[in-house]
């Protein structure tokens, strides 16, 4: 399979067409149970509305697109709960997009031409959008607005290599892929798309216990919805994708959690709202309603008291049309490993807050990490790291974030005053340190560059 193979096939999925989306997931995951069919409560026009004078949006409508994963609940929230209805944004649209590819394809037409005008991504694609790297040399200029979660990924083995010790540290572990790669089969690791956060994952993991993800396996892209399929007729020996697919895969059978995500980078960045310049640009104030109603979401999703009823709303058939037991334990930090278990709600999904601070604020040292991770794999010249200060500036939006969150009467000591969260570590010792991402580069043994 190609890198974009799927990313070039055209999925305009919009509300009215969600029954065709659930059917192709359906087809993927079996059928659900009865009761991920159900309603939820609150609906917007039971929400007192929040607009205050001088802050009515300019319009009232928005199309935000969603991949089936958890990353997206701030935005399924925000819509059916009210929040977005509250702060003046009654008609948003939330779409469910077919595959991070139909995402791309969407907002490249925008909403005028029946695509979306923005919503989740996986990070750097507002940046790879915005410079037309894979949109066919077409710029598509993008705003990241806010951060929409910590954490929600995992990396899935296949159950062949049980017993194997393949966990968080491949130290030691080379055996295992040459002997794959002697055979003339290399390591087949899967993500859903290219040159993007499960890509950057996978690759981490790998190289980090010194296997070359470009020489040692060999690396495809496939939909979130079809890696429980793929896992079970043996097409792949991993899988680096968002909840609740690793779990499905364990609950399943198909296969075993080798890591979260969360162990390997406590508190990471995972993906982001990103909406079209051109629309933000043209509204201003929508654009902080869509925030304010995003943060609220957030603040929502992050109490523990509400997870079980998160869990009931997203596995609707509308949403991720999957059992609503497959979400709830990772919903809750609870994740059946395969080989061992964990119960730890710090490396649960985090939508406002964790323990660095915010979640839901962009900081622009983030954004410089994943731009410097591209430049390691080559997915990004290196002079990018020359220009990223002003690239970054270009894209990353933080400013509107500030204005949204003081507009919304969020506690000053929950606006960071820093774009930058500081040095960053990871599981095998290695650090970033945002006023020298060179000094990253050069620290890594395996790398492109």
């Amino acid at each position: 399979m190609t890198d974009l193979n799927w990313s070039r096939r055209r999925f305009l999925v919009t509300a009215t067409t969600s029954a065709t989306a659930s059917i192709f997931l359906k087809g993927c995951l079996g059928n659900p149970p009865d009761s991920v069919t159900g309603t939820t409560s609150s609906p917007a026009a039971a929400v007192v509305s929040a607009v205050k004078a001088g802050e009515e949006p300019e319009v009232t409508t928005a199309t935000l697109g969603f991949i089936p994963i958890v990353e997206a609940a701030p935005l399924v929230i925000a819509k059916e709960k009210g929040f977005f209805a509250k702060y003046g944004m009654p008609d948003v649209e939330v779409a469910l997009q077919a595959s991070w590819g139909a995402a791309r394809d969407n907002v490249k037409v925008g909403s005028g031409g029946g695509g979306i005008d923005g919503g989740q991504w996986q990070m750097p694609m507002p940046y790879l959008i915005s410079e037309g790297i894979i949109t066919d040399n077409t710029k598509v200029p993008m705003y990241v607005l806010c951060q929409l979660n910590t954490h929600g990924n995992g990396i899935a083995l296949a159950n062949k290599h049980k017993g194997k010790g393949l966990g968080l540290n491949l130290q030691g572990k080379a055996n295992v892929f040459n002997q794959l790669k002697a055979s003339g089969t290399r390591f087949k690791a899967a993500y859903t798309f290219p040159r993007a956060n499960q890509d950057l994952w996978i690759r981490y993991w790998l190289a980090a216990g010194g296997i070359d993800p470009d020489t040692d396996a060999e690396l495809l892209t496939v939909p979130s919805s079809q890696t429980v399929a793929d896992m079970k007729r043996g097409a792949m020996d991993a899988f680096s994708t968002g909840d609740p697919w690793p779990y499905r895969i364990v609950s399943d059978g198909s296969g075993f959690l080798a890591a979260l995500t969360a162990e390997m980078w406590k508190d990471h960045p995972e993906e982001y709202l990103a909406i079209r310049k051109d629309w933000v640009d043209k509204n201003p104030k929508a654009t902080k309603a869509l925030l304010k109603g995003v943060m609220e979401a957030q603040q929502w999703c992050d109490d523990f008291n509400n997870r079980q009823e998160l869990a009931t709303i997203l596995a609707q058939r509308k949403y991720f049309s999957v059992p609503e037991n497959v979400l709830l334990n990772p919903l809750m930090g609870k994740y059946n490993m395969g080989e061992r278990t964990i119960d730890d709600r710090s490396l649960a999904p985090l939508y406002w807050k964790d323990s660095k601070g915010s979640v839901s604020y962009p900081y622009k040292s983030h954004d410089l990490w994943f731009l410097t991770e591209s430049v390691r794999w080559g997915f990004l010249p290196k002079d990018t790291l020359t220009n990223a200060k002003a690239l970054i500036d270009s894209v990353n939006r933080e400013d509107i974030w500030k204005e949204a969150a003081k507009e919304a009467g969020i506690a000053a000591a929950d606006i960071p005053t820093s774009t930058s969260r500081g040095v960053e570590e990871f599981f095998d010792g290695i650090k970033f340190d945002p006023e020298n991402p060179q000094a990253y580069l050069d620290s890594l043994k395996i790398k492109k560059v």
